[in-house]
């Protein structure tokens, strides 16, 4: 009989039990759905680490303050928990979590985001994780080149810490002339676009970008509309996987060979399917930056080294194809 991997899962509201060997722990909203949880054991296997659990704590959008303390401040002190990847909760348990923790890596103290919690020698390290798994994904996802021999733009539909990551990766000076003509990012929540504002600002880019405060799915449509050809369109919301539905109305005109690009990997996926329905967009969903999201989080948690590419990145790949749910 196949054990249940969320066996160990505390029930809503409660802490995890002490850890009975090292453990790591996934902080989202619906864990227990996610391929992690069959995929986490077979790469322990293929990566040495033992047998090593993966606890799921699901926590609500936006939970209480408290919440988010009590579950750092567990795995601070608990001798055999040893990390945790934090998704949805990443700004949010940075907000709630900032003073617990021993160390922040920069780029988690300029996003004010925190994607990976780890411990050297008893302290509690705080990191962002995002900005190198979404440059990864993305250098899969478009081709080298694809910004200066365009000209098109990127459309950020959500403004949390995916955004503020591809918004970081895209406007790199370093690119030099492979960078979006313009970022624009919506959001309901005008603090998460004045966060976002802030880290642009202290980066210093010379790409512009617009702050659209929306009321809905309809103002996206507006913003979409104006989009150049070629453009990347980016669900970062989480809808279609942490809630139902699409950030977009069924009467969204993407532009020309677009890009759609949803963060999820699971679940309804209505927004892909309204990119598909367009008959011109290229389509693409989150299941790569899944994987560079996981192995950069496993690396850090257990101190290895995980190729970002190669044989064996491959191989992880191929073992996580295998279970995808």
């Amino acid at each position: 009989m196949t054990p249940d991997p969320t066996a160990l899962d505390p029930a809503p509201g409660q802490l995890p039990r002490p850890a009975q060997r090292p453990t790591l722990y996934f902080i989202g909203v619906t864990t227990g759905k996610s391929s992690i949880r069959t995929v986490f054991p077979r790469w322990a296997d293929a990566l040495g680490l033992g047998d090593v659990p993966l606890v799921g704590v699901d926590l609500p959008l936006h939970a209480p303050r408290e919440d988010y303390r009590r579950i750092v401040e567990f795995i601070a002190r608990d001798p055999l928990s040893r990390g945790a990847l934090v998704t949805t909760h990443k700004l949010d348990l940075y907000a709630a979590s900032r003073d617990l923790f021993d160390r922040v890596d920069p780029l988690a103290a300029l996003m004010d985001e925190v994607s990976c919690l780890s411990k050297r020698d008893g302290a509690l390290v705080a990191s962002a994780k995002d900005p190198i798994s979404c440059g990864l994904a993305l250098d899969a996802v478009l081709a080298p080149g694809h910004w200066s021999a365009s000209g098109a733009e990127v459309f950020l539909m959500g403004a949390g810490g995916s955004a503020i990551a591809i918004s970081w990766f895209l406007t790199r000076p370093e690119r030099g002339a492979d960078r979006p003509a313009r970022i624009v990012v919506s959001d309901p929540d005008a603090a998460r676009l004045e966060a976002l504002r802030s880290v642009h600002a202290e980066l210093g880019t010379d790409v512009p970008v617009e702050y659209r405060q929306i009321a809905g799915a309809v103002d996206n449509d507006e913003v979409l509309a104006g989009l150049a050809p070629r453009s990347l369109v980016v669900n970062a919301t989480g809808l279609g996987k942490d809630a139902p539905g699409s950030p977009l109305t069924d009467a969204a005109r993407f532009p020309r060979d677009a890009v759609a690009w949803d963060l999820n990997y699971r679940g309804e996926l209505v927004f892909l399917d309204q990119a598909r329905a367009a008959g011109h967009v290229r389509v693409e969903d989150g299941w790569v930056y899944f994987l560079h999201g996981w192995t950069q989080v496993v690396a850090e948690v257990f101190d290895i080294e995980i190729p970002t590419s190669g044989p064996s990145f491959d191989e992880l790949g191929r073992i996580a194809a295998g279970v995808r749910r």
